[in-house]
């Protein structure tokens, strides 16, 4: 006889979590079918609430499958060193923008410090590549999107 496999109960955290994602989600489409705003031209903005509720949707069935069956697995021990990077980048934004530097310094700083938490050790070449990840992002939102993201020396070059 061979022996019987232990009953597994219900993930509890997975469980609360896919109630908390489809409870969002029915609270996102009461909130989109409330919208008086109407489009004369198809898709108007009252489409992309119904897309993020789908999504919810998904992924709070998904934790519902998930708390039935395997579980969450349990999470490695986190890596203080590589949040304290990833942190660090954020609150460089955040100075950044305040202090006037504007979007591409700040995505720089950003990047470069998540690449790092991440484990990369070349600054100098990350703060390249969030430049210029930085300059692309800012000029398809100014030009092509007529947005304006928080201008500082750089973007003042491109305006």
């Amino acid at each position: 006889m061979t022996p019987a496999s232990p009953a597994r109960g219900v993930d509890r955290p997975a469980l609360i979590v896919a109630g908390l994602l489809l409870g969002l989600a029915a609270l996102v489409a009461h909130d989109a079918s409330k919208q008086t705003i109407v489009s004369n031209y198809g898709l108007g903005p009252t489409a992309m609430p119904y897309v993020v509720c789908a999504g919810l949707v998904v992924l709070g069935l998904a934790h519902l499958v998930v708390a039935f069956r395997d579980g969450i697995p349990k999470p490695e021990a986190a890596d203080n060193r590589a949040i304290l990077w990833i942190i660090g980048g954020l609150v460089g934004l955040v100075v950044c923008v305040a202090a006037g530097g504007g979007f591409i310094a700040a995505t720089a700083i950003v990047f470069a410090c998540t690449a790092r938490g991440f484990g990369r050790e070349a600054l100098p070449a990350d703060l390249g590549i969030g430049l210029g990840l930085g300059l692309a992002i800012f000029l398809m939102f100014s030009k092509l999107l007529t947005l304006t993201l928080p201008s500082g020396p750089l973007e003042r070059l491109f305006l």
